[in-house]
């Protein structure tokens, strides 16, 4: 909505397809569990700078400089033209309210947990009943081992049935079918990610945003090895294609359904969700894969 000043249509249709590339606060908690689980706390140079701390960095720098990227490719390719003169007044500058600010920030925190809170719910809800359904039943002597039958259980489900169908596209990112799932489950939007994961390793009544239910997270995913092996999910390599996925791919309906509204066409969010999708698998494979040659 920010694009509206800008006059020029082509101008301002190339801004709006580059800006969801910048890193907004829904990708930050799975940059935070990512980085605090599997990125090593050691020193990067001097002792004050920490390596989760470059790795979170890294993760906004690399929205912007693939905006950059893509602006210059699009501004000599769809959107060709000549370079048009940008002139905006500017109001008067004025020292902020306390009060307003204040009030402006309770709104917008209200509005987030509402929208947000209610589209989690949901979220969670369908990927639990897809989680369930359909019921597994095991003979006897098989129902004795827990594990055994959550497993099983959880491959059969619906859900389980969906992941092994793209597991072979998110394979060569290191992901295993129930990240593929968590990953698909997120494309609403990203904040759900977190409580898709919960509910995938199993993880009950405790909430992954919590202190208990993200160190209870945290030892879940470390513990999580592919099916038949005792090889292990979640590496460092596909830590970081996680959080490089998360930054690139449009996982966010809202602003899906805004750039349908501001560009008055339903094509550009297609575009849109398409390009930055094809984006992020490739940064998130690259990732991977340049993780593991390096031996991480």
């Amino acid at each position: 909505m920010a694009a509206r000043t800008i006059e020029n249509r082509r101008d301002r249709l190339l801004t709006i397809l580059v800006a969801p590339l910048m890193s907004c606060s829904a990708r930050l908690p799975v940059y935070l569990l990512l980085c605090g689980a599997f990125v090593p706390n050691v020193a990067v140079g001097v002792s004050w700078l920490r390596l989760p701390a470059v790795v979170l960095a890294a993760m906004y720098a690399i929205g912007v400089v693939v905006a950059a990227a893509v602006a210059f490719v699009l501004s000599r390719t769809v959107f060709r033209g000549p370079p048009q003169p940008f002139v905006m007044e500017l109001p008067g500058w004025r020292w902020p309210q306390p009060a307003v600010v204040l009030e402006r920030v309770r709104e917008a925190a209200v509005s987030f947990l509402k929208n947000a809170g209610t589209l989690i719910m949901a979220v969670s809800i369908v990927v639990w009943a897809l989680g369930s359904y359909p019921r597994l039943e095991l003979p006897a002597d098989e129902a004795a081992d827990a594990a055994v039958v959550k497993g099983e259980a959880l491959r059969q489900s619906f859900l389980g049935r969906a992941g092994h169908f793209i597991e072979p596209v998110v394979k060569p990112l290191g992901w295993d079918w129930r990240l593929g799932c968590a990953a698909v489950a997120s494309f609403p939007a990203r904040e759900v990610v977190l409580g898709t994961l919960g509910v995938i390793y199993n993880l009950g009544d405790v909430d992954p945003g919590e202190e208990e239910g993200a160190s209870l997270l945290i030892r879940q995913l470390r513990a999580a090895t592919w099916d038949g092996s005792d090889r292990k999910v979640f590496t460092l390599p596909v830590a970081l294609s996680i959080m490089v996925f998360f930054a690139l791919c449009a996982q966010c309906a809202s602003t899906l359904v805004v750039i349908g509204k501001e560009t008055g066409s339903w094509v550009w969010p297609l575009v849109t969700f398409g390009y930055m999708t094809g984006l992020a698998w490739l940064g998130a494979f690259v990732t991977y894969q340049a993780g593991t040659a390096l031996g991480w």
